[in-house]
Parts: structure tokens; C-alpha cells; sequence
């Protein structure tokens, strides 16, 4: 049958004889570029071919050994960390938000001490607060008897404020700069400002030791905070960041108190993270309200997620463009509603799979700040004349922050994969060649020889396989009515 005709042709074209095979063999191991084993075929003494077997099989083991080391500590993933300083000719210069600690103005919140408590829980979607109890009472009845009450646009109306009165001088670069120049937004600290945000051109400085300088007049009497809920100092804070991303001044932010000189010394450090398995970033990860990625815009856009699939409207101190919330749906939803996104972790930041990621790029800017006291006798005096004040008003409400690089130079500070593909080849074929003189065509060589072995084994494995029964043929498998008639004869 079908199955005498393969074996037949088997036997015939593909199987080589017993002495062929024994042939093919002894060439193979006397040829092969695998150092060693032709010296144990060709030698004829006993001894030298159990030492050379010894050695082979030495080599061989401690190759495979280093080998898998080898590949171990590539599947862990390790990576290593270069800093490198590049001086340049000049530098982009940051965005700098400033606000001042005393949030509203005295006249708008004398007989609306309540906004504190409001704003608090507003800001909380950004920083949280813990609202007392005994506050709870009040702020119902207020919510209830105000439901069309906006806390935006009275913070906006009757917060701090940035013209001729509150910016006396500003400067970059050696050239003027005006309130006009800066940007609003809202923060924690209520109405904040930034310079250099991300809808101008792109400000560079080509000289260390000069930049932003800024003359601010706080006006104590002007403006306030409650000092059982705000803060009780006074002066201005400030934070520096990359005009692309939003100002983050929880924990970050730089105070400079009234009657003080602040000198800011700024670098530029860029950080460089690799991608999952080797670092925590994710490079495919975009926002949809921010141009670059970071995990400050990442946060507020998870949290704004959240709150609008929950309460149906959008915080305004969060990114997007859904319905803004008013005061009743900010206490009884949005404020319990931030409190389950921290208690439940449904917004992580960090490890790669947590919400928010790391970035693959970052750009910071640590800073120096070194104070003295704003202006000598002279200095208090021209001011007093200036602005008509007295001199203890100069120093209870004056504040002075000048901004500057320290020179011109910007740290990279860059994560790198430990060990690459190609170099982990070259490791492996190192060992290799070491131990066993072996390369790339030797492992072609062997296995060209175990696929020929292979195809061998499986042909005679064919060849050995059992007959299959004739169920069909009647002549073979049954007796014939005469054969049946014969043995009884016979019997």
C-alpha cells in the first residue's frame, strides 16, 4: 500500500547507509569550528582523548554558566545614570508665578469672613484642608441662602491684584517689563501671576548674574488673610517651573517675607527616565489640556476626570471644559469626592503602572535663596518720597526678589539601559569564543548537524513503525467459503 511505497522510497533516497552515517560523523567532528573536538576524535591514545573530553566538557559548562549570567542580568533590567553639564551661549529662562500670602482684599471679606472657609474647601481639590465641624452649621446656612454665590469670580474680583500700585518696578534682561506681561491663574493662594508663561516667545538670557527683577508692594492694609484658616504671614511666595506646565506650590513654594531682599540663583536640570522595564515612564502617555506631559498635569486631569463622571460639573482650578461647579455641589460632592480619590488611590503618581507615571523628560529648576534686608536709610527714604508712604510703611509692605541664572550652563542628568542587545551579543559571543572558540557559524554548524540527526531519526522511526491491518481486503482477512468447506473436510 501507500505506506510500502514511502518506506521504499525512504530507504532508497533519504536514509544514507550505517557507514555513511559513521562517515558523516567523524567529518563533522573533525572539521567543525568548535575548538577541542576533533582532538578528541583524531587522537589515538586513550588519555589524551579522556583529557580532552575533560576539557571540552569544562569549557562548555563554564561558557553555558557565564552565559546565563549573562542573560539574567539582562531580564533584571539594570540600568545606570550619567550627568553630564553642557555650557551653552545662552538659556531659556523659566516661567515664575508669584502671589501674595494675603489672599482677598481687606473691605471685600470684613463682613464675609466665610469665603476663608469656602475658598479653603475649593483649593482643596488642589491641596486638601480639613474642614472643622464647628464651621459646618455656618456654612450651610450661607450655602443655602447664596446658591448663585460664585467663588470665582470673587476671587478674581476681590483677590490679589498685579498693576502700578502692587508691581512698582520690573525688569528682565535690562529691559522693562509691565503687569501686562504676566498671566493669570488660579492657585491655592487664590490670584496668582506668572512671567514667561507658555503664550509668549521664548525669553533667553545670555549673561550669568542678570534676569527677572521685581519691586512688589504687598499692602498689608489692603489685603488679608483669616489666621485661623489662611496664613499668617505676610510677603510674597513664588515658584519657578517650565512655562509649559502649570505652577505646583505645594511644598515647592519660595516666601519671601516684607522688608526683604531675596536674591534667587536658578539652574536648569533636565532628567532624562527610560521606558518600562528599565525606568518607570511611559512614552506614549499624553494630556489632553497640556502640551507636554508631567505628573502634576496628570494628577489634576485624573481628578477632573473623576469629579465629573461623579458630581456632573468641572472645579474651575482644574483642567477642562465642563460645567463649573457651584458652592453646594463643591461641599456636598466635589470636596467628599477628592477625599475618596486619596483614600481609595483611584490618582497614583510614580511607578508605571500607577495613573501617573513618571515623565521620560523633565525639566526643574533648583534655586538658591539668599535674603537681606530691603534698602538702607537712604533707600527707605527715596522710597518714602516716591510712593509717599512712611518709612515703616516701606518696610512692612515692600518686597524685592530678583530671579538671575547662576551661570550659563544646564545638568543633564540622564537614566541609560545597563546593558543593550548588541551588547549583550557581544557578551555572549566573548564567552564563547573564550571558552569553546566558538562563533556564529559554529552554532550554524551545530545545527545544521542536530538537524540532519534529527531528520534521521525520525525516518528510521517511520521505517520501525508497525504494519496497518488490511480491515477492507476480504481475501486477506477472512477464509473463503471454499476454505471454510476444505477444513471441515479435513477436520
Amino acid at each position: 500500500g501507500i505506506l510500502e511505497k514511502i518506506r521504499s522510497y525512504l530507504i532508497k533516497k533519504l536514509l544514507p547507509h550505517l557507514e555513511d552515517r559513521r562517515k558523516y560523523h567523524r567529518e563533522f567532528a573533525s572539521s567543525t569550528s568548535f575548538h577541542g573536538v576533533h582532538n578528541i576524535v583524531q587522537t589515538q591514545s586513550k588519555t589524551r582523548k579522556v583529557l580532552w573530553l575533560l576539557v571540552v566538557v569544562g569549557c562548555l559548562a563554564i561558557a553555558i554558566w557565564q552565559i546565563c549570567s549573562r542573560f539574567i542580568y539582562y531580564f533584571s533590567w539594570p540600568t545606570t545614570t550619567t550627568v553630564v553639564i553642557q555650557y551653552v551661549e545662552n538659556v531659556k529662562f523659566p516661567a515664575v508665578t508669584f502671589c501674595n500670602l494675603n489672599r482677598f482684599q481687606a473691605h471685600a471679606v470684613s463682613n464675609l469672613k466665610i469665603i476663608f472657609l469656602i475658598w479653603n474647601i475649593v483649593s482643596g481639590v488642589l491641596q486638601k484642608f480639613a474642614v472643622q465641624d464647628k464651621y459646618s452649621q455656618e456654612l450651610n446656612d450661607f450655602l443655602l441662602g447664596n446658591q448663585n454665590f460664585s467663588i470665582k469670580e470673587f476671587t478674581k474680583k476681590n483677590g490679589f491684584y498685579l498693576n502700578s500700585s502692587t508691581l512698582l518696578e520690573c525688569e528682565f534682561f535690562g529691559k522693562p517689563c509691565y503687569p501686562q506681561d504676566f498671566e493669570h491663574v488660579f492657585t491655592e493662594y487664590g490670584n496668582c501671576f506668572t512671567f514667561n508663561h507658555n503664550d509668549l516667545p521664548a525669553r533667553k538670557v545670555s549673561l550669568s548674574g542678570r534676569g527677572l527683577h521685581l519691586l512688589f508692594d504687598v499692602q498689608q492694609e489692603q489685603f488679608t488673610d483669616e489666621p485661623a484658616l489662611g496664613y499668617t504671614d505676610a510677603g510674597i511666595t513664588f515658584v519657578t517651573h517650565s512655562p509649559k506646565e502649570l505652577p505646583r506650590f505645594d511644598g515647592l513654594g519660595l516666601l519671601t517675607p516684607v522688608g526683604m531682599h531675596a536674591q534667587v540663583a536658578i539652574r536648569q536640570l533636565k532628567s532624562i527616565i527610560q521606558e518600562y522595564p528599565w525606568g518607570e515612564c511611559k512614552p506614549d502617555i499624553k494630556l489632553q489640556y497640556h502640551k507636554i506631559y508631567s505628573t502634576n498635569g496628570c494628577l489634576q486631569e485624573c481628578k477632573a476626570r473623576y469629579i465629573q463622571d461623579w458630581c456632573g460639573c468641572l472645579p474651575f482650578i482644574l483642567p477642562g471644559n465642563g460645567t463649573e461647579c457651584d458652592l453646594l455641589k463643591f461641599y456636598n460632592c466635589v470636596y467628599p469626592a477628592v477625599y475618596d480619590i486619596e483614600i481609595k488611590g483611584l490618582c497614583t503618581v510614580g511607578t508605571h503602572n500607577s495613573t501617573c507615571p513618571a515623565p521620560c523628560e523633565e525639566m526643574d529648576y533648583p534655586t538658591t535663596v539668599t535674603y537681606s534686608s530691603f534698602g538702607g536709610e537712604k533707600a527707605i527714604k527715596y522710597f518714602s518720597a516716591k510712593l509717599k508712604k512712611s518709612p515703616e510703611y516701606i518696610r512692612q509692605n515692600l518686597v524685592r526678589i530678583d530671579i538671575k541664572y547662576h551661570d550659563l550652563s544646564y545638568k543633564i542628568t540622564q537614566q541609560q539601559k545597563a546593558l543593550t542587545i548588541s551588547e549583550l551579543l557581544a557578551d555572549v559571543g566573548g564567552q564563547l569564543g573564550l571558552f569553546c572558540g566558538a562563533s556564529m557559524i559554529t552554532i550554524i554548524e551545530l545545527l545544521e548537524y542536530i538537524f540532519t540527526n534529527f531528520c534521521w531519526m525520525c525516518i528510521f522511526l517511520l521505517l520501525k513503525a508497525p504494519e496497518m491491518p488490511q480491515w477492507n481486503n476480504p481475501s486477506q482477512n477472512q477464509p473463503t467459503h471454499k476454505e471454510k468447506k476444505k477444513g471441515i473436510q479435513e477436520c
